[in-house]
Formats: structure tokens, C-alpha cells, sequence
């Protein structure tokens, strides 16, 4: 091969990016990065570190989706600890940080799952139109068949007010739904004859005899893009929907009711659908006499931190088990064995309304002395402790395997022996791993510190400064209630000089 062959080889490896062998993720650097985004319509790159352990956790998906977009389109990587002017350009603090590039131009971050499903049809809908334009019934009919919702939009005349009311909504809300739209005449006339309107179809596998697997936008409603987000927003997922990891974000933190079992709609949709059908049924009863509540099924594998989050079993076992969580995080589990007759979750739910069923909470035993410097707060305790409004409290949420939280520990300890005389203030720390944590207080790394006011408990304040025992006392004396007492170091005392005799 002769040097100018060579050379050209090389120059395509600079310019386009690199590939690892058996990868289809791009490896882009400091040296080729520009080149290699301006050169695509649309990028995912992930900005990681080596020792990252979500980047590794990360890491198989993103290889897999990168495999299954593969000729629709590439995702990238770049490692940041090798690569530090590329990372420092676009703003990288934390790891792992994705960002889609169109045209070569950051538009922003990547906030869709980070499963290789989610990933791809997360990219799919960011990669080609928000609203995909159907030409033939055939093109419709495929559309309609994909395993998540669809919207589509019937228009008599394309571009007309509602139809811009409708891309002006797929635009907005293209990361998380699925819109075409069509002016097919055999279309428009078989499912909105006034031809300025959508419908809502759900999943085809979801199909079931309690409820429409289609919803119309109502005629007499005028079209509107925020009367759009809500009208699907409201029918999306229908009565009992599949909770996975990829929607999760979108049906929970509202009250609502799961039945974790072995939900399978690849190998066993008919498994899968015999006791959803169940919980529908049940569910339907309920929802039909007024009552408000949300439900879905859950693979109880994939699902299993939940599972174990209400006391309940997270083994492999044939009936389903129950738990409900509101949106205040208040939980409750089913306790009787789930009967094929529904019986169970009618009582079960019956009690709920009624009030009757007492709250799960997981939660260590209160210690038996609480004296020491820092108070240990446990789930059982948090409200004596930490709501106690005459209080002001600082408190470490922490995990016993968490690095920075023992290097905080002695300083910790430190400040609460600081502030031991003072009767206002209370230093305090929550294992977050082995007790329930209340829902005000968003805790997803360790250690996370919250500083609660007294009389204003129902609005903790994060705690975002240094971890010195003066970055602490300089904070509380800026938002304690009353100005700290703080315990002042002894100073070593002076020996007195010998007299000379």
C-alpha cells in the first residue's frame, strides 16, 4: 500500500471519528470532534469517564442502541478525562452528560432513558420530523402498529390553522410522543370526516375490552396546541398501562396503584394480558364509581428496588403482588394473596378508600440513645426530630458505602459538637438506603444535606455549599432562625516561665 493510500486512511480516521472493534459508537477526541458533529444532521454523544460507574452502568445500552441505529443514525463518546478542551467547551460537569448535536451545533441536553430501547425511540422521534406525514393507508397502518402510542392528525387542508396548532404541539412534545399526520381523503373519512382534528391510538398489545383503543380529539373543541398536550397527556397511557423504565417518568408521582408480576409483551403477551385483564377489571369498577386513582402492571424483575420499597417479595412467583404510592410517597402494600377472582384487590382497595389500611414504611429501629453529637434520624423518628417546628435542623441523607459521606463524617461529627449548646439547632443524619425518605426531600446522590427552618418544614433548602465545618457555621449563620451558639475552641494555656532564683 503505497504512503498516499495511507495517508488518506489516516485523514478519514481524524475526520470521521474512530470505532472500536465490534462497536458502533463513534470515539471522538479533542482532535476530531468538530469535524466529526458538522458532518452529521443529528448526533447523540455521550461525555464520559473511564471510572464513572453510571457511565459503566450506561455503557451496554448505549452500545446496543448505537447497533440498532446503525444507517438511521450514530451516537458518539467522548472521554473526558483524555479529551478535557471538548468536554470544557460544552459545559460538562458531571458524568455522564448527553447532548444531541444537529448540523454540528449543541441543542441541547439528552434527558430520555438510558435503556437501549429508550434510546432509540428516543433518537427515532428526535432524528427525523416532529409529525411524520403519511401518504398511503399502508404507511398509516405501520405506523399505528408500534409497540408505543401514536397521534395522528387528520387535515383535509394541510397547513391550516389546526394543522399548524398540531406540529406546533409534535414539535413540543416530540420526546416523549409519537405524531404523523395525514390528508389522505380514505383516511380522513374514515376517522375524522370534519378533516381538522387527531386521535390517540394506543399500543395495539394493550388492547383490551374495558376501555377504546383509540381516543378522538372532541369535534366541538377548538384545536390548540396546550388543548393538544393536555388531551394526551390525560389519555395517553388508558386505564392499566405497561410501567416501564423508559416511561416510568411520565405515570408516576401521582397516586397510583402497580401490579408487579412477570410482564412480558415479547414472549408472553397472552400470560401478561391474563392477570392485567384482572387488575383492569377491578380497576374499572372503582374508576367508573368515582374514584380517583391511577393503575398500571410492571415487570416485577425490572421493578424489583419497588418492589422491595414496599416489604413486599421481589422473587420470581406467578401471581402479582400490590402496592400502592401516592403522590405525597405514602405507600401501602397488599397483603392478601392476590386471587384470580379479583376478590383480593377489591378489599384491598376498599380499605384504601375507607382509610382503613395502615401506611408501609420502611424504617430501622429507633435507637435506643440518641445523645451523641449528630442525631440519628430513622423513618420512625423523622417527624419528632427533623418536623419538629421549634427546630432548625441540617440533615445528611447518606449510604454506608458511600465514600464522600465518610470523609464527611469526622467533620460532621465536628460541627455537632460545635453547635452542642446551642438548644435551636439540631445536626442530624439518615441512612437513605434502609429507611423511607419523605417526598420533599430529593435525595439521588450521596451524601445530599438539607437544611429545614423551623416553622417552615414543608420547605426543606438544599444545602449546596462546602463540606468544612466553617463552610457549615458560615451557612447557618446566614439562615439559622436564631444566631447559633457556637462552642469556641479552647486555646492551649501558656506555661508561666520559670523564676529565675
Amino acid at each position: 500500500m503505497n504512503r498516499q493510500l495511507l495517508g488518506a486512511f489516516f485523514l478519514l480516521a481524524v475526520t470521521a471519528g474512530t470505532q472500536a472493534a465490534g462497536s458502533d459508537v463513534l470515539d471522538l477526541t479533542d482532535d476530531n470532534f468538530e469535524s466529526t458533529v458538522s458532518q452529521h444532521s443529528i448526533l447523540l454523544v455521550e461525555f464520559f469517564a473511564p471510572w464513572c460507574g453510571h457511565c459503566k452502568k450506561l455503557a451496554p445500552e448505549y452500545e446496543i442502541a448505537a447497533t440498532k441505529l446503525k444507517g438511521t443514525l450514530s451516537l458518539a463518546k467522548v472521554d473526558c478525562t483524555a479529551n478535557s478542551n471538548t468536554c470544557n467547551k460544552y459545559g460538562v460537569s458531571g458524568y455522564p452528560t448527553l447532548k444531541i448535536f444537529r448540523d454540528g451545533e449543541d441543542s441541547g441536553s439528552y434527558d430520555g432513558p438510558r435503556t437501549a430501547d429508550g434510546i432509540v425511540s428516543t433518537m427515532k422521534k428526535q432524528a427525523g420530523p416532529a409529525s411524520v406525514d403519511l401518504r398511503s393507508v399502508g404507511e398509516f397502518e405501520k405506523f399505528i402498529s408500534d409497540k408505543d402510542a401514536s397521534v395522528v392528525g387528520f387535515f383535509r387542508d394541510l397547513y391550516s390553522g389546526p394543522h399548524s396548532e398540531f406540529l406546533k404541539a409534535a414539535n413540543t412534545l416530540r420526546d416523549n410522543y409519537r405524531f404523523a399526520h395525514t390528508d389522505e381523503k380514505e383516511l380522513v373519512d374514515k376517522y375524522d370526516s370534519n378533516g381538522e382534528g387527531f386521535v390517540l391510538f394506543r399500543p395495539q398489545h394493550l388492547a383490551n375490552k374495558f376501555e377504546d383503543s383509540s381516543v378522538t380529539f372532541p369535534a366541538d373543541e377548538k384545536i390548540t396546541s396546550s388543548k393538544i398536550k393536555k388531551f394526551i397527556q390525560d389519555n395517553i397511557f388508558g386505564l392499566c398501562p405497561h410501567l416501564t423504565e423508559d416511561n416510568k417518568d411520565l405515570i408516576q408521582g401521582k397516586d397510583l396503584l402497580v401490579a408487579y408480576y412477570d410482564v412480558d409483551y415479547e414472549k408472553n403477551v397472552k400470560g401478561t394480558n391474563y392477570w392485567r385483564n384482572r387488575v383492569m377489571k377491578v380497576a374499572k369498577s372503582f374508576v367508573d364509581a368515582g374514584k380517583k386513582l391511577n393503575f398500571a402492571v410492571a415487570n416485577r424483575k425490572a421493578f424489583g428496588h419497588e418492589v422491595t420499597e414496599f416489604g413486599l417479595d421481589a422473587g420470581t412467583g406467578e401471581l402479582p403482588v400490590v402496592g400502592i404510592k401516592t403522590a405525597k410517597g405514602e405507600k401501602y402494600a397488599m397483603q392478601e394473596e392476590f386471587s384470580r377472582d379479583g376478590k383480593a384487590l377489591e378489599r384491598f382497595l376498599q380499605d384504601y378508600f375507607d382509610g382503613k389500611l395502615k401506611r408501609y414504611m420502611k424504617s430501622e429501629a429507633i435507637p435506643e440513645s440518641n445523645d451523641g453529637p449528630v442525631k440519628v434520624v430513622v423513618a420512625e423518628n423523622f417527624d419528632e426530630i427533623v418536623n419538629d417546628d421549634s427546630k432548625d435542623v441540617l440533615i445528611e441523607f447518606y449510604a454506608p458505602w458511600c465514600g464522600h459521606c465518610k470523609n464527611l463524617e469526622p467533620k460532621y461529627k465536628e460541627l455537632g459538637e460545635k453547635l452542642g449548646d446551642d438548644p435551636n439547632i439540631v445536626i442530624a443524619k439518615m441512612d437513605a438506603t434502609a429507611n423511607d425518605v419523605p417526598s420533599q426531600y430529593e435525595v439521588r446522590g450521596f451524601p445530599t444535606i438539607y437544611f429545614t427552618p423551623a416553622g417552615s418544614k414543608q420547605k426543606p433548602k438544599r444545602y449546596e455549599g462546602g463540606r468544612e465545618v466553617s463552610d457549615f457555621l458560615s451557612y447557618l449563620k446566614k439562615e439559622a432562625t436564631n444566631p447559633p451558639v457556637v462552642k469556641e475552641d479552647e486555646k492551649p494555656k501558656k506555661k508561666k516561665k520559670k523564676e529565675e532564683l
